[in-house]
């Protein structure tokens, strides 16, 4: 009996070292996309790689990343759409770290020389491993969470999720813009939730199709974390849908020079209810009104970028914390 109680305790060890937390880590890749969840279950999943060149810059971030979180390899690398910053660092992360799964929303809809070239290096790149095509409504398969696709491929849910379906008083006066060919609004994105906690990534997803999600009904919900949409960009972060996802805490991540448009940060900044945006870079385009306080940016200065991340530790109970790599800053914010 006392054999097996202690066989029973040494199995429970990687369990009991994985912790309680939901950790997520937004990882600077420039003003691309890296973000990395590592579930209490040792699981992960990593929401687009970044930049290809600069001496594998960004695959090298998110595998140093993810050797701080204790992974060997990524399970699931989810390729929200196929531009050079989202999908372009695909080959060099799968040089330095193993990938189980890959999950896409399908072939690249643009078909340009460009577009024809970063799709087949994204499929040589995934070689024999596990491919994964999701549309709206389908979850992906994380132990640990549970996560719905609500855009894929320009389709999105048609039916509210639940909790979701109240008539969203955020529309009035907002008008739809000239249609978006590009891969942008193709995105996939998702709702994830970790027990009560939910963060919403909608990828690059542009104005019109956001507002698919948000008019006339909220399809989505409410949030806690809202990652903003296209890197903080004014050809996103429709205030309909902002408004109505009502996250208590924001995270741009934008670059120095990209993203973090004024007007997306102030649609972002005012938000009802929320308390906190934190930003992965300092945006120039933002001067000092469209920035938030030193000490909730992970790198302020562009001639000084060591690539710090933010960092979210969540709780089942909704209660969720906030890190700061370059300075040790956090916050916690309780459900």
């Amino acid at each position: 009996m006392r054999k097996s109680l202690l066989a029973l305790f040494f199995l429970s060890l990687p369990l009991l070292a994985a912790g309680k937390n939901l950790d997520i880590y937004f990882i600077d890749v420039e003003g691309g996309q890296a973000t990395l969840f590592v579930t209490p279950a040792g699981q992960s999943m990593l929401i687009d790689t970044g930049w290809p060149g600069f001496g594998s810059r960004d695959a090298n971030r998110i595998a140093a990343v993810a050797k701080h979180a204790g992974l060997t390899q990524i399970d699931y690398l989810v390729v929200t759409h196929f531009h050079i910053d989202h999908a372009g660092g695909v080959p060099n992360l799968v040089a330095a770290i193993p990938v189980k799964n890959f999950i896409d929303h399908g072939p690249s809809f643009e078909t340009d020389a460009a577009g024809n070239k970063l799709y087949a290096d994204y499929t040589t790149a995934l070689g024999k491993a596990n491919h994964i095509v999701v549309k709206p409504g389908q979850k992906i398969p994380v132990k640990g969470l549970d996560i719905t696709v609500v855009t894929a491929a320009g389709d999105e849910i048609t039916k509210p999720l639940p909790g979701a379906g109240a008539a969203n008083p955020n529309c009035a006066g907002v008008k739809m813009r000239d249609a978006d060919p590009s891969e942008n609004a193709r995105s996939l994105g998702s709702l994830i939730a970790f027990g009560k906690f939910k963060v919403v990534d909608l990828g690059d997803l542009t104005w019109n199709k956001e507002m698919s999600l948000a008019c006339p009904a909220n399809l989505v919900g409410t949030v806690d974390l809202y990652l903003s949409t296209h890197h903080g960009l004014f050809q996103s972060n429709n205030p309909a849908l902002v408004h109505a996802l009502h996250p208590r805490v924001a995270i741009m991540n934008n670059g120095a020079r990209k993203g973090g448009s004024p007007e997306a940060w102030q649609t972002i900044h005012s938000s009802p209810g929320l308390q906190d945006l934190w930003q992965v870079h300092y945006s120039v385009e933002g001067s000092t009104a469209n920035n938030v306080d030193e000490k909730f940016i992970a790198n302020p200065d562009e001639n000084n970028d060591a690539g710090h991340y933010l960092k979210v530790s969540a709780q089942m109970d909704g209660t969720f914390t906030v890190t700061n790599s370059r300075n040790n800053f956090t916050k916690t914010y309780k459900p």
